[in-house]
């Protein structure tokens, strides 16, 4: 009976309300923590995983073995790549040979044509650059011009200037010279 009527104190209550949210929340952070361990291993499998590290070991075996077969046999390597290929070709009858030169002529022009092509494509994607380039100039050319124009415009009337200068200075000079000649 005394169970029955016993009441929980506000204080208890709060305090096992609190335990239970704490509880839940470390659940919810051990799930948390197990889907992000889950994710990782998800992530690295290809890495750590025997089978795919088999496959990388194995491949790494083989080019291991090829790259000590190619250094055994680099003496025999060497003999082939130093022996000249000329001996190796096959011959060309003399009635063919004038045909060969012709041939090679031919190959020697298309492949400066090529060249010449190649370098034309080459700078086709410049040619917007360029034209602003040309633009710019020929903006500061016209500028240029205005600037010379007026500077030759000055020049002209400084001219006429020393002219009228140079003449009255004479008119005064043959009035003096003219004067003292009269007394």
């Amino acid at each position: 009976t005394l169970d029955l009527t016993r009441r929980e104190t506000p204080c208890f209550v709060k305090f096992s309300e609190m335990e239970r949210m704490a509880n839940m929340q470390a659940e919810i952070n051990e799930i948390k923590l197990k889907t992000e361990m889950m994710q990782l291993e998800n992530e690295t499998a290809d890495i750590t995983h025997v089978f795919y590290l088999g496959k990388k070991y194995e491949i790494l075996q083989d080019m291991n073995s090829h790259l000590e077969a190619v250094l055994k046999e680099k003496r025999a390597l060497r003999k082939r790549l130093i022996k000249p290929r000329y001996q190796e070709s096959l011959p060309i009858e003399a009635t063919f040979h004038k045909c060969i030169v012709e041939l090679l002529t031919d190959a020697v022009t298309f492949t400066e044509k090529l060249e010449s092509h190649l370098q034309s494509l080459r700078s086709i994607p410049q040619v917007p650059n360029m034209m602003k380039n040309m633009d710019t100039a020929l903006t500061k050319t016209e500028v240029f011009v205005m600037e010379l124009e007026e500077l030759t415009e000055q020049i002209l009337k400084w001219r006429e200037l020393q002219k009228e200068v140079y003449s009255d200075s004479l008119r005064n000079r043959a009035e003096l010279d003219f004067g003292l000649y009269l007394t």
